[in-house]
Order: structure tokens, then sequence, then C-alpha cells
């Protein structure tokens, strides 16, 4: 049985002649086009074969399209905010997006928002899923990213928040791009900064295994398929491969050219968004803000095709082309639900479709020492609540002003933080 096919997907700023288009990775030919609106950085995704879903820009809708369908925008998703990063699970069974500081998580079959994660204290950046759709990993300007457990953020009947597997804290400056290798829950991931590192860590056990500081900021980090290379995008245009197969024991390194692997790819000349390699581990793909798509020879570190756009590239990754995604008449095997915007249901007055979670009534009646633990600890909550705020309509009150006095205060943290990275980032 022959290889899968390989295409190339990609999306510009500008949106003129198209949202996103496929491409021929060898002969750099259009082979379809998906028009309407244009989507922001980290933005586009295929969900299970079928869909093409890709983040508004500036807006607070995802476009999605029938991976066959290309003249024909089938489905606007109204989020919350504005989305700043999207991803769909290998599985196809979930979407994940990074609206403001947050993480939306929904359930594709039922359409259903499963949670919403609050561990970030800046906007998000980007995010990905490992390969067997068990963990993802979440990156954001407050220089943090965080490993997730999936089926801990799923456990509706649980009684505590999420909480991350690991907060990968050792970055400086905001994450710039996120890229999980294979293995699943044993996969390596690999983190971009504005902070000149990419760093290389286990999401088993949270640990760092290599950190490289490089002369510009990162903007984009794959690995190779085999994992002997990573490939990072500079904000002065090059691209630097990194070989993770040197004999050297220290975590931290300085990137040097030489013949050992450390290599540099150049052509671009603006920073580069992002990079993908092929199967096959032969081809390396970049994006660019010069408005341009590459295709390298990672051997010779030679052009062998540029794609022009009509605008900084914002998405651009080498993916195996759909089995119908060349097959007019064919359709999706399930329709795509509207996706709530609330965490129950009911508050939208849902009527259809039943979801059964694993874990109700395995208890006792009478309930575990955990639970009675926790209901005491909630009665003792609401006894001084009472006493600090009184009662009624003057806790009411209260919690008004305490709440818009915690939104004028993370304002305010915002705009700092947001005004430091610009001073430290500022080229002399």
């Amino acid at each position: 049985m022959s290889a899968p096919m390989e295409v190339v997907l990609s999306a510009d700023s500008a949106g003129q002649l198209w949202n996103c288009a496929v491409f021929d990775p060898h002969a750099g030919t259009n082979l379809l086009s998906y028009r309407g609106g244009n989507t922001s950085a980290r933005s586009l995704t295929v969900l299970n074969g079928e869909y093409i879903l890709g983040a508004q820009l500036g807006k607070n809708f995802i476009n999605v399209w029938e991976i066959q369908r290309k003249d024909q925008l089938q489905q606007k998703v109204v989020c919350p905010g504005i989305v700043t990063c999207l991803c769909a699970s290998p599985n196809g069974l979930y979407v994940l997006a990074g609206i403001a500081e947050a993480i939306y998580l929904w359930e594709v079959s039922t359409g259903n928002l499963l949670a919403i994660l609050s561990r970030h204290y800046q906007d998000l950046s980007c995010m990905c899923f490992t390969d067997d759709s068990s963990h993802f990993v979440t990156g954001g300007k407050d220089n943090l990213a965080l490993v997730w457990n999936l089926s801990s953020v799923v456990q509706l009947d649980s009684p505590h928040t999420p909480e991350p597997r690991h907060i990968l804290s050792l970055h400086s400056l905001p994450i710039t791009d996120i890229h999980c290798g294979l293995m699943g829950p044993q996969a390596r991931v690999a983190t971009a900064s504005l902070d000149q590192t990419v760093k290389v860590w286990e999401i088993s056990s949270g640990q760092m295994l290599l950190s490289v500081l490089f002369d510009v900021g990162i903007m984009s980090v794959t690995f190779d398929p085999c994992e002997y290379f990573l490939f990072c995008g500079g904000s002065d245009g090059n691209i630097f491969q990194v070989s993770l197969c040197t004999t050297s024991l220290s975590r931290d390194k300085t990137f040097q050219k030489d013949n050992d692997g450390n290599q540099v790819f150049k052509g671009h000349r603006n920073l580069v968004t992002c990079l993908s390699v092929s199967m096959d581990g032969t081809l390396l793909l970049s994006g660019s803000n010069d408005e341009t798509v590459r295709m390298w020879d990672v051997q010779s570190k030679q052009c062998i095709r540029s794609i022009t756009h009509k605008g900084p590239v914002t998405n651009a990754a080498i993916i195996p082309a759909p089995a119908n995604m060349f097959v007019p008449d064919s359709r999706p095997s399930i329709p795509l639900p509207r996706f709530s915007r609330h965490l129950n249901p009911s508050e939208q007055g849902d009527a259809g479709g039943v979801c059964v979670r694993p874990g109700a009534n395995t208890q006792d009646l009478e309930g575990t020492y955990l639970e009675k633990a926790d209901e005491l600890y909630s009665l003792m909550c609401a006894i001084t609540d009472k006493s600090v705020f009184g009662d009624g309509e003057n806790t009411k009150v209260r919690v008004s002003e305490l709440e818009e006095e915690v939104r004028t205060l993370k304002k305010i943290n915002k705009d700092l933080y947001e005004f430091s990275t610009q001073l430290l980032t500022k080229p002399n």
C-alpha cells in the first residue's frame, strides 16, 4: 500500500484570493482554495479529515468548511471572544480554542462546551495536542507552557477545578510556538520564546531536557518525525537546524553552526511564522511575514519551491491529504453540531442529545469521607462569607464591587506586562 499523499495547507492575513488554500508540495500548484474571511495565526486546523476550521482574524468566530466543498462556507462558530489560537485533537473528538487567557474545550460529537480553563495570566498564543490526543500543551504571553491531561479535564462529575499536569516555567518572555513529538504521553515537546531560547521538555515528567540559546527571538519550532533535528524559525528570517543527536551532556547550549548537524537555512526576508516537516523527513516547509511559503530540501538546505501569498503567512503545514479531499460528491460522515457557548447546555435551552459519562452513582449514597470533607468546607466558607460580607443584597453589591476591582487590576497588570515585553524585545 502506497504512502498517503501529502499536501500543504496555508493561509495569510490578507485573505484577498482565499482564506486558506491547499498546494502540491512538490509542484507548488494550487489544488483547492477555501473562501470567506481570513485566518489568524496558529488558528487553522483540520478536524477529523472532514472539516477545516479557521479562527477569523480579529473577530469572535470560527469559520468552518467541509473539506471537499471549497467554495461554500458551511458554518460560523460564535465564540465568547477573539480566538488567538485553535487546535483539533488528532482523534477528531475535541476542539481547543484560546480566548484571551482562557482555554475552551468542546466535544465535537455534541457541541457541548466541556471546560473553561483559566490558569494562564496573559493571552494564549499557541496550543497543540499529543499525537494520541491524551494530552495537550498550551502556551501564552505569561511565559508559561502548561501540560494538561485530557481525561482529567473532561471529568465533568469532579467537584475540583482541573489542574495542569505540569507547569513549564523556565522561559522569561512570551511563548511563541509549541510542537509535540510522537509517542503520546511519552513524547517530547518543544517550546519557542521571544527570550531567544527553544526548550525541549519531557511530557511525562515535566523535566527540561535541552535549552538552546540563539541570537534572535524564535517565532516557530518543529521536530522532524524521527526527532533527529529541531528546526527553529527566527525573527530575522533564518531557520536554524539543531542536532538532537550530539554527545554533549549539557542541557544548556548556545547555537553555533558546525558540521555535526547544526545548520542555517537562509532565504526569508522577514520573521518565520510557521514550520512543518514532511513525513519522510526530507522536506521542510516554512511560512514567513515576507508573504512566501518555501519548501526546503533538508539535506542540501536549498530552497526548492517558493509559493507567493498576498499577505504575511499566518499558517502553513504539511498534512496527509484526507481521503475525501478530492472527491466532490463525498460528505462528512457526521454533521458538525452547533458549538455551545455555555458550560451548562441547559442555559441555552438545549433539548436534544444525551451525554453519558462514566463515574456517576458509583459511590455509596452516604458518600465518601472526601465528599463529606468538601461539604463541610463549603459550609464553613458560606458561614465565613456571611460574617464578612453580610447577607442578601449587601453581599451581591460587595461581590460586584470586588469583581469590578479585579477586572481593573487585571487590565492594569496586562498593560504593564505588554509595555515591559515591548521594552525588553525592542531592537537596539
